[in-house]
Parts: structure tokens; sequence; C-alpha cells
């Protein structure tokens, strides 16, 4: 929710009830995604599994409720605006359910591929959380909603890599692929590094094209800074569960940063 926030005043948007809608679908897809996932999440995270066993009718309600509400604001904004509401389920029925030919690694889901899983994610988050808000005032697209764009693909995937980390000794045991269980803590390191660089190299030359104002790239490159420093802690701190919470929160910094002084006014 907050990041739709911060697109809609990073591209001067008004208010719509896109974060809420985000906000909704966020909720929808993981809590169908950690109920789909009980027995192989079992060997990740067994305290968080345990819990959403015990309350997992209540889980299918929630989310249930969730995407149904999610749908019907989406209807609001009008045609794109529900197109993009079903996007996330769409994406995670093909992401996460085996509908594969089977393959000599005997992989039957997205969720498996390597590199693919994170790429997906990336790109369908960042699809909902940069274009909803488009949707729901009709703006164009521009090369400033494109820079946006790229930096959330970007920054996702550094996001969705990084609790790998922590999950790296079941996903090998599940036959799950990922940076970390393919190439190494250390170089997972390292790539994620050279991605949140790139990333930084695009908001930078992007303020040179004056694509983006000064406020614009300062915002970005703050968020950026937060995930450097999360990634710096990787296999330094025995509390990996916290880094990926505290990656998902990065760009709370640029939330903070654009709404502090518009809630001073």
């Amino acid at each position: 929710m907050a990041e739709v926030v911060l697109v809609s005043e990073l591209l001067a948007l008004p208010l719509t009830p896109a974060p809420i809608v985000a906000g909704l679908l966020t909720f929808a897809v993981y809590g169908n995604d950690r109920l789909a996932d009980l027995e192989t999440d079992a060997k990740t995270a067994p305290a968080r599994t345990a819990f959403v066993r015990r309350y997992q009718d209540g889980f299918y309600v929630l989310a249930a409720i969730a995407y149904g509400l999610a749908v019907a604001l989406s209807v609001l904004g009008g045609p794109l605006s529900f197109g993009l509401s079903l996007l996330p389920g769409v994406v995670w029925i093909l992401y996460a359910c085996d509908w594969l030919p089977s393959l000599p690694s005997g992989t039957q889901r997205l969720k498996d591929i390597f590199l693919l899983n994170s790429t997906l994610v990336a790109v369908a988050w960042a699809l909902v959380i940069v274009c909803l808000p488009l949707t729901y005032v009709g703006a164009p697209a521009s090369p400033t909603v494109g820079v946006v764009f790229l930096f959330f693909v970007l920054a996702t995937f550094v996001n969705t890599e990084i609790p790998n980390v922590r999950d790296r000794e079941g996903d090998s045991e599940i036959g799950v692929r990922t940076l970390p269980v393919v190439v190494g803590v250390r170089r997972t390191k390292y790539i994620l590094y050279g991605i949140t660089s790139l990333t930084a190299v695009l908001v930078s030359v992007a303020f040179v094209a004056n694509v983006v104002n000064l406020k614009e790239a300062a915002v970005l490159v703050a968020s950026l800074l937060f995930l450097g420093g999360v990634i710096f802690c990787l296999n330094r701190i025995e509390n990996d569960g916290a880094l990926a919470v505290a990656a998902e929160c990065s760009r709370l910094p640029a939330f903070v940063i654009v709404v502090f002084p518009l809630l001073s006014q």
C-alpha cells in the first residue's frame, strides 16, 4: 500500500482506492500461497507454517474476502483496473500450481524454475504497483513511468531473493532452485549488489536526461541505499527473518520522505 502511495506521489497522481486494492491483493495472494505450500514451507519456515496450519480455515475465508473486495474496488477504476486486479491471482495460479509437463528435473511449477520464479514475481507486482494508480485516473504512460516501473521490477527481484538466503537449505532439499541454492550466499550478495547498483545507475541516467527530477531521484536512491544495507547484513547477523522483513520495508524510507511533508502542511 505504501508503495502505491509512493508511486502516486512520484507521478503526481491524485490518491485513489489503488493502495487499498494493492493491499488486499497482497494479503489474498500470499495468504493462498502459504496455504498451498504448507508441506514444503514446513522445512523452510516451520514456525510460520505451524501458525498457518492452525488457522488455515480462517486464512481461506479471509483471503477469499480480500480478493473479492479488491476486485470489487478495482471496478471503480474501469476495465484496465479490473484487469490488473485479476493479474496477481492469474500469475499466482501459473506460478504455484503443478501444470507444466514433467521436465527431466521433475519441475512442474514456474515457482521452481531458476531465476524465472523471482522475475515473474517482480514483474507482476511492479505492474500492479505502478500501473494500478495510473488506470484509476486514466493517466498516460511516460518515460518517468517507465523508469519507476523498472525500478520496482529490479528492486522487487532483490527483495524476492533476500529471503531465499534464509531458506536455502530447505529449498535445496525440496528442489527449489534459487540464487543462494545455485551460486551460494557470497555470490548471491554480489549479484544483488550488482542489481541494486544497476538500478541506481538507471535512476541517475534518468535524472541526467531530465526524465525524473531531483526529488524523485533522491527518493528512489534513498530506498536503494536502505536495500544495500540489508544486503550487506546478509550472512552477518543471525536473524535472517528480520532481514527479509527489512527488505520488504526498504521503500518505507522513500515513503516517509515523500509523505511526511504532506502531513505537516
